[in-house]
């Protein structure tokens, strides 16, 4: 008979085990499933600009927290983990674009401030106000009131084994009275149960809900910059920009609109010549649009009130990641005085400083947008014997945030020393790297 039993439970263990064992597959299916599908996406070049790679990349984190099971104890937890496994493929995937790792940070916050919401409505929940000394002892029988060491306890231990709910949970056990009742208390530990599977289902909810919001936030941050722009330009002015943007664009249409008569000097960015197509939509537009070379910008600046140009990421130093030449555009403005201002979604704001590994400031493109290689394959061939011609064609460049007059972002105008502040309002410390944390076992 012991036998029989002793199989039976080697059946169920096996069982147990073969059924985590699948879901575990399933979840580690489904997160090589969404970042091959943002690696292929990436590579197909089907993703253009910051703001669309940023609105993908919280789509696909929003997708990653509704999949995701969470336990009765530690839900942020869990959904933090699931956020990162995805998040560090997906910054692996594309690390040049900062936004990404922008997006993955802003919803761990999001994970982070939710579950602090909830714990902070528990406690609240549980009574938790300072005694006072002429309160009598049958009040406070009724409503325990939980001391000042365990509160600090509480808030320590948010996100960390044991979870905060546990903990609150646990006090409010030993607070209430012992049941007499076995059938008591396996009803008790029923209801328990359920109120964490309901807490766990709230904390997801109210997240998706946050991330919703982000999309939202991204998806209509052009218009929130464009709705300042009367604010900056007026009338008879001579505006400098610099490359192709699509912020820079909607914030001088959006001028235009509201009647502001202006002229506009786009400097071509060579070798891609992106203004070329800045000035087409501009001239499309109405807008009196003048093009001139790159190395005509000092030759120009004298004549120009303001310069206006996108970036491709703000750091947390305010210092700016834009297009190639505009570091040169930024000293020209500087020598003559003329404010140097940048336009950036809230999605661009990057937590890290210019000097951290996890910050690749630059990348590479291909020689052939500077030289014919049928021209100069001789050149090149270092095994003629002559001297071999070596060809750096950078696609960013780095602006220090001395030379910046203002940043204009959908929250509003700020100066570059105001930005590390911004930034904290969206990043958690502990979320600067994102990379998974090993399991520490029991």
């Amino acid at each position: 008979m012991n036998g029989v039993f002793r199989g039976l439970g080697f059946y169920f263990c096996y069982f147990s085990l073969y059924a985590r064992v699948r879901v575990c597959l399933i979840y580690y299916l489904f997160i090589f499933v969404i970042s091959y599908l943002f690696v292929l996406l990436s590579d197909a070049s089907k993703i253009e600009g910051s703001q669309a790679t940023a609105k993908l990349t919280a789509e696909l984190l929003r997708s990653v927290i509704s999949q995701q099971r969470v336990p009765h104890t530690n839900q942020a937890t869990a959904l933090i983990n699931a956020v990162r496994a995805v998040g560090e493929q997906l910054i692996a995937a594309n690390p040049v674009e900062l936004a990404v790792g922008n997006i993955v940070r802003r919803v761990l916050h999001i994970i982070r401030e939710e579950d602090l919401s909830l714990a902070t409505a528990a406690m609240d929940g549980l009574g938790v106000s300072a005694a006072s000394d002429d309160e009598d002892d049958a009040e406070r029988d009724e409503n325990p009131v939980l001391s000042a060491a365990a509160v600090a306890a509480a808030a320590r231990s948010t996100l960390r084994p044991p979870s905060l709910q546990t903990l609150l949970e646990d006090t409010s056990d030993s607070a209430a009275p012992p049941h007499t009742s076995s059938s008591g208390g396996e009803s008790d530990g029923r209801s328990r149960s359920v109120e964490k599977g309901s807490r766990g289902r709230k904390l997801k909810h109210d997240v998706i809900e946050a991330v919703n919001e982000l999309i939202q936030d991204i998806s209509t941050c052009y218009e929130q910059i464009a709705e300042q722009a009367v604010e900056h330009i007026h009338h008879n002015e001579v505006i400098l920009t610099l490359g192709s943007s699509k912020t820079v664009l909607e914030f001088l249409y959006a001028a235009k609109e509201k009647q502001r008569s202006f002229k506009v000097f786009v400097a071509e960015g060579a070798p891609r010549y992106q203004g070329h197509l800045l000035a087409k939509e501009l001239a499309a537009r109405g807008l009196q649009t003048t093009v001139i070379t790159d190395s005509a910008v000092f030759a120009m600046i004298s004549r120009v009130n303001m310069v206006i140009v996108g970036a491709h990421a703000v750091m947390a130093n305010g210092g700016v990641i834009a297009p190639v030449g505009l570091n040169m555009v930024a000293l020209a403005a500087q020598r003559h005085a003329v404010p140097f201002v940048v336009l950036a979604g809230s999605h661009k704001l990057c937590p890290l400083y210019p000097h951290n590994p996890e910050v690749l400031l630059n990348e590479l493109r291909s020689p052939s947008e500077l030289l014919d290689f049928g021209e100069f394959s001789d050149c090149m061939d270092s095994a003629s014997g002559a001297g071999s011609l070596h060809v750096v064609n950078p696609t960013f460049d780095y602006v220090p945030p001395k030379l910046v007059s203002l940043f204009i972002t959908d929250t509003g105008g700020h100066n570059p020393s105001y930005m590390y502040r911004l930034i904290a309002d969206y990043y958690s410390a502990d979320d600067l790297v994102v990379k998974r944390r090993p399991t520490t076992g029991s």
